[in-house]
């Protein structure tokens, strides 16, 4: 990720000077998939605003929506107008007439998607392995949590058995409130700690954002719970993060429950398992080392 992110700013620092202001105009809804990106894919079909404005306006739209359909994104002559007029009203400070510009933006797209290809190969490789895991259908089956989110929740956390109560995996998450005392004092407006994975908050606050916008009407405890502070005039954020600690604790009881329950794989063969698919590492529980 480290990788993907100083590739994204490369190219974005080499689109400032030759499509000035266009990182968010082509850019649609964030597609799951990592090699699907109309960012990335309108820099490789059109790279410099020169090559737009040498087009009459009527041409450019119907190029644009045609590139659009074939790459499977959504055809919008509206769009197309406003990339056509900031192309007109843009001023590139490279000429798109130096080999060396059209090399170095093209170069920089090439990177990006061989990072985004790889990136999506770890992920199925993650997804391949997930659902062999006897907890993959309990998770999968929690209200906001899909194939991608399942593979992500299971590789951060690991295995429950790990924590002893609900309360260390909310303490590893980070969302904990550390006591603020002082004497006779007693803090009631406190943070969370911050002091665990910083991946599974992530992770945690995306599974809240998805579950926000599916609004579920069954199994939906943690949704209405997160109504319910925004009800009482919480900000959305800590609203998200006060949901999430319910759901953590929700995970935690489905999840232990598997175990308790005894309904697991042979724990002997899945403890002399060190790797799979592809050689990716893995712990006693194969918990997938985090490079997604």
């Amino acid at each position: 990720m480290t990788m993907k992110g100083e590739s994204k700013l490369a190219l974005a620092t080499l689109l400032d000077r030759v499509m000035p202001r266009i990182k968010n105009l082509p850019s649609g809804k964030r597609s799951e998939e990592p090699t699907k990106d109309k960012l990335i894919n309108f820099v490789e079909r059109y790279w410099h605003y020169n090559n737009i404005t040498k087009m009459s306006e009527h041409r450019f739209r119907e190029d644009y929506c045609k590139w659009a359909k074939r790459k499977g994104y959504h055809a919008n002559e509206a769009k197309a107008r406003a990339i056509y007029a900031m192309a007109k009203a843009g001023i590139p400070t490279l000429r798109s007439n130096a080999p060396s510009t059209k090399m170095l933006v093209l170069e920089a797209v090439r990177v990006l998607k061989e990072i985004n290809q790889t990136l999506e190969t770890i992920l199925t490789q993650m997804q391949k392995i997930a659902r062999l895991l006897p907890k993959y259908d309990t998770v999968r089956s929690m209200s906001g949590v899909g194939e991608i989110l399942a593979c992500k929740l299971i590789a951060e956390i690991g295995d429950v058995r790990w924590f002893h109560s609900e309360s260390a995996l909310i303490a590893y998450a980070g969302i904990d409130a550390p006591p603020y005392q002082s004497g006779n004092f007693t803090g009631r407006r406190r943070k969370i700690s911050k002091r665990g994975s910083s991946l599974l908050r992530k992770v945690g606050f995306e599974t809240m954002r998805c579950l926000k916008i599916v609004k579920p009407e069954q199994d939906n405890t943690v949704y209405l719970y997160m109504l319910k502070k925004e009800s009482e005039g919480k900000a959305k954020k800590v609203a998200k993060i006060a949901a999430l600690n319910k759901f953590l604790r929700i995970y935690y009881a489905r999840v232990k429950s598997i175990y308790k329950n005894g309904i697991f794989l042979d724990s002997e063969a899945e403890a002399n398992t060190t790797t799979a698919a592809g050689g990716l590492p893995f712990t006693d529980d194969k918990k997938v080392v985090s490079l997604v």
